[in-house]
């Protein structure tokens, strides 16, 4: 069968509501956040789960959880799964940042592969990290179905890495609406993109979500 990785973004936070840089702040799921966890515990508590991978931010946790309880399922967290550092522009609002920081946000906009958020990281940094990961589950597990739960930059940036996608097109590329899942199998010949962005298990209400 080969072994697949999940890659779950979490559900949504006030900070994709708001369309506001968050990064390394730990906000938690809002209310509606929390919905779209547990409808991806219900539509996926069928898969056969082999292992789970987190990022320690509570919005991770709080979206891998439902899944998690239900099936009894350990979380294996790991820091390297975090979100992209966005330095001074945490907690600040895209509008504000291009005002604020011009000169740097148009050095990102450019190519954020090498370009970081004013005191923040860059994608290539983002990548080394988060790649160590994929390693370890590829050393781990030859096949099965693993979950990594982590953050929407972050992903995009390890499917960058895995697709052989030029790091600095990562937002150009690749989307990650909050809740979604893509589905990477590694296969014979590298890895295989099957799904992308995924979020039909939603109920329409969630997917109407402004900022998700």
């Amino acid at each position: 069968m080969g072994l697949k990785i999940y890659l779950l973004r979490h559900g949504e936070t006030e900070y994709s509501q708001r369309d506001a840089f968050c990064g390394t702040l730990d906000p938690d799921l809002t209310p509606e956040g929390k919905q779209m966890a547990q409808a991806f515990a219900e539509a996926y508590s069928s898969v056969s789960w082999t292992d789970v991978y987190v990022s320690p931010m509570k919005r991770t946790i709080a979206t891998a959880q439902p899944l998690c309880t239900a099936l009894g399922l350990p979380m294996q967290v790991r820091d390297a799964l975090r979100e992209i550092d966005y330095g001074a522009w945490e907690d600040k609002e895209k509008e504000d940042v291009r005002i604020r920081y011009e000169q740097d946000y148009i050095h990102w906009l450019t190519e954020p592969a090498w370009n970081p958020p004013t005191g923040g990281e860059t994608a290539v940094q983002v990548a080394s990290r988060a790649l160590t990961v994929i390693s370890e589950i590829e050393a781990k597990y030859v096949s099965g179905n693993v979950l990594v739960v982590s953050h929407k930059a972050t992903i995009r940036i390890i499917l960058c890495s895995l697709l052989g996608i030029d790091l600095g097109r990562y937002r150009d590329r690749i989307d990650a609406p909050a809740a979604s899942v893509s589905i990477v199998k590694m296969a014979t010949h590298g890895p295989m993109l099957e799904i992308l962005g995924d979020r039909s298990y939603m109920p329409k209400h969630l997917l109407e979500r402004p900022g998700s």
